[in-house]
């Protein structure tokens, strides 16, 4: 049989193989990366192979961008934002630079002309696990909406070879499995080698006189680590701008020791390389045991160094005196984690360029930002004061001399006013003695934010409030946002072309154009189509369940979805009490107005908190029981879903009826889940704490099912003397709630097995379950009765998504560049 003769198509690529944006360059491009990079051909590629292939033509559109992109900000000097965070929760880089890139469509078609199935290939990617949870994923909202918006940015942190623990559950408890998402190599970034620095740990310092007669420090240092930058490009949604992640992988300055191993010592010829490489090993070790708090620090320390180097050396390819350093570069701390930076920038200007002390502060003060993140006492970093000087000497002595010049500016301001001076200080005197990360930061930061109106409320009046006294004009809040990239038109491709059908595909950069749903949300046939959209998402949620965990789950039920880092303040077991609430009505046989419900859990608990691990044992208990028992007929059912991260949440946020934000209200900074299952419909059940507040007052109260205490009401409680017993003394069905649990009813094997969890609820109950209970059941039970008018909830999730348009990552960029960073966009043009 003679060969089919090519079309013309076929034989000539619509534009150059590795930067032509048709079908059949992308063809071409693909089948010369499985070739020349992969080393096969079609017949005996594997899947990973082809991802790998496809990544790579990816990677090299990009690429033409950002050589343009770098070239622009080199020629141009522009001002840029260095942003530092030791988490960045990045989701799948494929679909996402697809989509970027505008050529989804066409890849699909290029891919399916080969025989290839596009969606295959994007399951294949492993996800990189290098965040805990919201504060990761924010940098990466943010890294994406600066590239959109043309922001010039480089974004620092660790190249983790492990990242957080996939979870699996074992017996209905948590177990941590390795993250091994290197194992089958990284496409989308690129080694630098030539681009490392080296990191000083540990010694003692030495003061010396310079040639001119001036007073120095010399740090002797007993380790040096060597810093490697890997690079990965990150592309804006249609534009040319493609920003850099720029993270750091620990190395040994010298891997191998020929003199041990001439003697026969063949682990010290290597134990160097060992311990050195340990640093950028994992994501954050559990820091409780002194040996896990020495491994973080010496983590945020590493990397800060790496990228202040990193600057520096930039700074100076065009410049010759580090003079004009902060208006080159402003360096946003995203939260306290390597705020050890501000110590470590003074460091380097005064010990290695011989800067001036008042000079380099001036610099160095005017070039940090400082976002804080939390509210939560235990989790404002400190140090004891031992290990930071064991670890980073000189750095101590630098902020002891940052600390008495500030202490002696405080003392002028508010002059015998020592309790002030106290709390201010950057070392804490009271018990043992630390070194008060968040204290630095307001002090050496020329801004300080908070991330949501009530949470920069607080900040002001509780948590930083003597800074606040002291430099009132520092203080701003930006509200947290989202990328609608990600969380709307990749998670939720069919909401996305229903919206872009009805008002045009404008929204997808600007997202006050959602604004223009509003005239439709009465709409009869808009509401049918929304329905229907929402019901297709939730076959495909009921789908990936099974798959994943082997229950049948209905997708005419309420999806009630409460999915995030599993944690008391979250009060995902105040979410257990209305399912066993439920559950003890219908066996009752009280079933009018309760509508099928699903109630799906999903989120990790940090290894060592076993309160956290418990509750998660708890859901899949009473999922054992509720899912099995013949009298309950299916009306509710309760799910965990394993391993929840970014790309299993582009599953559920929007399937989701209902979203569970109900954290006690004062504890929360923001959140971001909230904002994506919103985005996509879901109407929030929720109390008046971090952006629920925000998101309330722009999706309108009647859309809003409101529960609980406020923040005031929450501290005016605490006061008082808050007893959880006369709460559960006086309302029956809390009581019978609790009482099942305590009984062992859900742990039959083990009937004490939820003592902890019922002791922590009747005598301290930190978070206030019970005083929210009674509220929070009477906010469910409207929720459960609108739900059967489906014209009314329709008509409500179309207007809250239509009002989403403040919660986009876009916005509060663009605030951040206004308000703080001074900087403006810089078009790239090619």
């Amino acid at each position: 049989m003679k060969p089919r003769k090519k079309t013309s198509a076929e034989k000539k690529p619509d534009g150059d193989t590795r930067t032509g944006l048709g079908v059949q360059s992308i063809k071409k491009a693909f089948l010369d990366n499985l070739f020349y990079l992969q080393g096969k051909f079609s017949k005996v590629a594997t899947k990973n192979d082809h991802y790998l292939a496809l990544a790579y033509t990816v990677r090299d559109r990009m690429l033409h961008k950002w050589i343009h992109t770098a070239g622009t900000y080199f020629e141009q000097r522009s001002r840029t934002v260095c942003y530092l965070s030791a988490e960045y929760l990045l989701g799948p880089h494929l679909e996402n630079n697809l989509i970027n890139l505008g050529i989804y469509d066409k890849a699909k078609q290029a891919l399916k002309e080969l025989g290839l199935d596009l969606k295959e290939l994007l399951e294949q990617e492993e996800e990189p696990g290098l965040g805990n949870g919201g504060l990761g994923r924010l940098a990466a909202c943010y890294m994406e909406s600066m590239a959109t918006l043309e922001i010039p940015a480089i974004n620092y942190g660790i190249r983790y070879e492990f990242g957080i623990f996939s979870q699996e559950i074992r017996d209905g408890w948590q177990a941590e499995v390795t993250d091994k998402w290197l194992r089958f190599g990284n496409p989308w970034e690129i080694a630098r080698p030539e681009i490392s620095y080296q990191v000083k740990l540990g010694g003692r310092t030495e003061p010396y006189y310079d040639e001119k007669g001036n007073y120095r420090v010399r740090w002797v240092s007993d380790r040096v680590v060597k810093g490697t930058a890997f690079d990965t490009p990150i592309l804006g949604c249609k534009v040319n701008t493609v920003n850099l992640l720029r993270l750091w992988k620990a190395e040994a300055y010298e891997s191998f020791d020929f003199q041990a191993f001439n003697v026969g010592d063949y682990y010290g010829a290597v134990e160097e390389n060992v311990s050195s490489e340990n640093i950028t090993k994992v994501l954050y070790p559990n820091d409780e045991p002194s040996v896990g708090k020495k491994l973080r620090l010496e983590q945020q320390y590493f990397f800060v160094s790496c990228s202040l180097q990193d600057m520096i050396r930039l700074y100076l390819q065009r410049e010759k005196e580090l003079d004009g350093f902060c208006r080159k570069f402003i360096i946003q701390l995203n939260d306290t984690h390597p705020a050890v930076g501000i110590a470590e920038l003074m460091r380097l200007f005064v010990d290695v360029y011989n800067m001036e002390w008042d000079k380099a502060w001036e610099i160095t003060s005017k070039a940090f930002a400082y976002t804080n993140h939390t509210l939560l006492p235990e989790a404002l970093e400190k140090w004891p004061l031992s290990l930071f000087k064991s670890i980073l000497p000189r750095h101590l002595e630098i902020i002891y001399e940052i600390n008495a010049k500030f202490l002696k500016q405080v003392r002028r301001r508010f002059p015998e006013d020592e309790d002030r001076v106290r709390r201010m200080s950057i070392i804490d005197e009271s018990g043992g003695r630390y070194v008060r990360m968040a204290n630095l930061s307001c002090i050496g930061s020329s801004a300080v934010n908070g991330v949501a109106k009530l949470h920069t409320d607080l900040l002001k009046r509780d948590v930083l409030r003597d800074f606040h006294e002291l430099w009132p004009e520092k203080f701003l809040n930006v509200t947290n946002g989202i990328t609608p990239r990600r969380f709307l038109l990749l998670s939720n491709p069919r909401l996305s072309k229903l919206i872009s059908e009805k008002i045009g595909d404008e929204w997808i950069k600007d997202l006050r154009e959602l604004r223009r749903l509003e005239e439709f949300a009465k709409d009869a046939s808009f509401q049918k189509r929304w329905r229907a959209v929402k019901r297709e998402v939730k076959k495909e949620l009921a789908s990936v369940i099974l798959s994943k965990t082997g229950l049948h789950i209905d997708p005419g039920s309420i999806y009630d979805i409460q999915v995030k880092r599993i944690h008391e303040y979250k009060r995902q077991h105040l979410n257990l009490l209305h399912v066993i609430t439920l559950y003890n009505r219908i066996k009752r046989g009280i079933q009018e107005d309760i509508p099928p419900r699903t109630f799906i859990f999903g989120g990790k608990a940090a290894p060592g908190y076993y309160a956290a691990k418990l509750i998660i044992k708890l859901i899949n208990s009473i999922a054992e029981v509720v899912n099995n028992d013949p009298d309950i007929r299916g009306l509710i059912k309760v799910v965990f879903f394993p391993n929840f991260n970014v790309k299993n949440g582009q599953h559920l946020y929007p399937a989701a009826d209902i979203s569970e934000q109900i954290s006690t209200a004062g504890k929360e900074a923001s959140g971001t889940g909230n904002m994506k299952f919103a985005m996509n419909g879901a109407l929030t059940v929720g109390t008046l704490d971090g952006a629920n507040i925000e998101i309330r007052e722009e999706t309108g109260e009647d859309n809003f099912f409101l529960f609980g205490m406020n923040a005031d009401e929450v501290n005016e409680l605490r006061i008082k003397g808050y007893d959880p017993k006369k709460h559960y003394d006086s309302n029956q069905e809390l009581k019978e709630a609790v009482d099942l649990i305590a009984s062992g009813y859900f742990s039959p094997g083990e009937p004490g097995l939820f003592r902890p969890l019922v002791e922590s609820l009747l005598y301290r109950d930190e978070y206030m379950l019970l005083a929210d209970y009674e509220s929070y059941i009477k906010c469910q039970e409207r929720a459960g009765r609108l739900f059967l008018n489906q014209n009314e909830w329709t008509e409500k999730s179309i207007l809250t998504t239509a009002r989403m348009g403040f919660f986009a990552s876009d916005r509060s960029v663009h605030e951040y560049c206004k308000y703080i960073w001074n900087i403006k966009p810089v078009h790239i043009v090619f």
